[in-house]
C-alpha cells in the first residue's frame, strides 16, 4: 500500500484474558510487532485493562509527534518513566519542554563536540585495551560499559571515584531493565518480590550517587567546563539556579541519552556486521584505506561514509526509541476514528522503518541503500520529530560511529552462537546478551 493511501484501523489478535497482549510484549516483542502491519496502520493493542493504538503510517506518525495540542507526553506510561528519570527533558509534558530544552541545549553546542569526541576515543581505546585475542566478551554489556563511561566523563569531567562510577552503572542497568516491565505492567510494583526490592535499591543508589556528585560540584564552586558545570550555571528568567531535584532529573536524562541508546546502536551494528560478512569486508576496506593506524578521531569521520551508513542502517532496523508514546488530550480523529481524551497512542518507529513502500526489502541489512540518498521524508526517524526531537542526536551519532570505527579497525567479532539475538524488553530496543569471540585483525 502506498503511504499516501487512506490509513486503516485494525485490532491485534491473540489477546489473553485479563492480560491482553502483555505476554507477547514481555516475551517476544519483535515477533509481535512484526505481526501488526498485517492488521492495519493504526492497530489496537490491549495492555491489561488498557488499550493502546499502535501507529506506523508515516503521515500519522508525523501528525502525532508534531500536533502538541492534541497529543501530550502524559499519562500512566510517562508517570512510570518519570519515577526513574524524574521530570527531565526526555519525560516532561509538552508545556515544560521548551524551557527544559533551553536548559540542556548549551551542553550540546558544536564547540563542545570536539572535547566530547576526544573522550569517546579515549574511552573506546581504554575498553578495547583490555580485550585479548580468543577471548569471549558480551558485546552488549561492553557497549553499555563504554557509553556509560563516556556519559559520566562528559557530564562529570572533574572525575568521580571508579567505585562510585561503577555503582552508578550497575544501578542504571537494573533500572533500565526494570522500567519497561513497569511501563507495560504497572501492577508489578504493588506485588512484593525480589525484583521489586532490587529495583528500589537500585533507584535509591542512583539518586544518592547523583545527589552526592551535584553536592560536590556545588561545594567546589569551580567551572569544570563540562555538562554539569553548564547546568549549574543556568539561570531562569528570575535569575534562579536549578534546584538539586531539577539537576538530578536532567543528569538522568543525559546519562540515558548518552549511554543506553548509543550502546544499543553500537551492539546491534557489531552483530549485524558479524552476520553479514560482505558488509563487514566493505567496512574494513574503508577503515584500512582512510585510517593511518592511529586512534580514530572526529576529523576522520568525513572519510568514513560507509561506517556512518552502517550506523544509519542499524538505527533503521533497530531504533533505540522504538516506541514513542503520547496521550490524547482532546477528542481527536486518527485514520477516520475518533479517539477520546486519555487514549494511549504509540508511534512505532521500528515498524515505520520497515514499511516496504518506504524501504525496498526492508528486513535486509543493507548499508549501501543510504548512498543513493533517496530515503523518503518522514521514513527514518530514530531521533524523533518536531520540537521533541532528541537534543543529543549529534552526540550519539558521533559516538556510535567513532566507537564502531575504532573497534572494527582492530577486531573481528564472531558470535559464539549462530542463533539470532533475542531482544531484551527495556526502554530501548536492546539486543540482549551477545557473547562474541575476539580475533585481532
Amino acid at each position: 500500500m502506498s503511504p499516501t493511501s487512506a490509513p486503516r484501523h485494525g485490532r491485534a489478535p491473540g489477546a489473553w484474558p485479563l492480560l491482553g497482549h502483555l505476554p507477547h510484549l514481555a516475551t517476544r516483542p519483535l515477533a509481535f510487532l512484526d505481526s501488526l502491519p498485517g492488521h492495519g496502520d493504526v492497530v489496537r493493542v490491549r495492555m491489561g485493562a488498557r488499550t493502546a493504538h499502535v501507529v506506523t503510517h508515516p503521515a500519522l506518525v508525523r501528525r502525532v509527534l508534531t500536533d502538541r495540542s492534541s497529543f501530550d507526553r502524559s499519562g500512566i506510561l510517562y508517570e512510570k518513566v518519570r519515577a526513574l528519570l524524574g521530570n527531565g527533558l526526555a519525560t516532561c509534558p509538552n508545556a515544560e519542554h521548551r524551557d527544559q530544552r533551553r536548559v540542556l541545549r548549551p551542553a550540546f553546542r558544536p564547540a563542545l563536540m570536539e572535547r566530547y569526541a576526544d573522550v569517546m576515543t579515549a574511552e573506546t581505546e581504554a575498553l578495547t585495551a583490555r580485550w585479548r585475542p580468543g577471548a569471549v566478551v558480551d558485546v552488549t554489556e561492553e557497549a553499555f560499559r563504554l557509553t556509560t563511561a563516556v556519559a559520566v566523563r562528559t557530564l562529570f569531567s572533574a572525575g568521580i571515584a571508579p567505585r562510585a562510577a561503577e555503582e552508578l552503572r550497575e544501578a542504571l542497568e537494573v533500572l533500565l531493565r526494570g522500567v519497561y516491565t513497569r511501563v507495560v505492567a504497572p501492577a508489578v510494583d504493588r506485588v512484593p518480590s525480589p525484583d521489586r526490592r532490587r529495583y528500589r535499591r537500585a533507584l535509591a543508589r542512583w539518586r544518592t550517587g547523583v545527589a552526592a556528585i551535584i553536592a560536590a560540584y556545588r561545594a567546589s564552586g569551580t567551572d569544570h567546563g563540562d555538562a554539569l558545570s553548564l547546568l549549574l550555571a543556568v539561570r531562569d528568567e528570575r535569575g534562579r539556579a536549578l534546584s538539586d531535584a531539577a539537576l538530578g532529573d536532567q543528569v538522568a536524562t543525559l546519562v540515558l541519552a548518552g549511554a543506553e541508546t548509543t550502546s544499543s546502536v553500537l551492539a546491534w551494528a557489531l552483530r549485524l556486521l558479524a552476520d553479514h560478512p560482505e558488509a563487514a569486508a566493505r567496512l574494513h576496506e574503508e577503515l584500512d584505506t582512510a585510517l593511518s593506524g592511529g586512534p580514530v578521531t572526529r576529523a576522520d569521520l568525513p572519510r568514513l561514509p560507509y561506517t556512518g551508513d552502517v550506523v544509519r542502517e542499524a538505527l533503521r532496523l533497530y531504533p533505540p526509541a522504538w516506541a514513542i508514546t503520547r496521550t490524547v488530550t482532546r477528542a481527536t480523529e486518527l485514520a477516520g476514528r475518533t479517539l477520546p481524551p486519555g487514549s494511549i497512542v504509540i508511534c512505532c518507529l521500528y515498524l515505520l522503518h520497515r514499511r516496504r513502500e518506504l524501504f525496498p526489502d526492508p528486513a535486509r541489512f543493507d548499508p549501501g541503500r543510504w548512498a543513493a540518498g533517496d530515503v523518503p521524508r518522514d521514513a527514518w526517524l530514530p531521533f524523533g520529530l518536531g520540537a521533541t526531537r532528541c537534543v543529543g542526536e549529534a552526540f550519539g551519532t558521533v559516538e556510535a560511529t567513532l566507537a564502531l570505527a575504532a573497534i572494527a579497525s582492530r577486531w573481528r567479532l564472531t558470535p559464539v552462537s549462530p542463533r539470532p539475538p533475542r531482544p531484551v524488553p527495556r526502554l530501548v530496543l536492546s539486543p540482549g546478551p551477545q557473547p562474541m569471540r575476539l580475533t585481532e585483525r
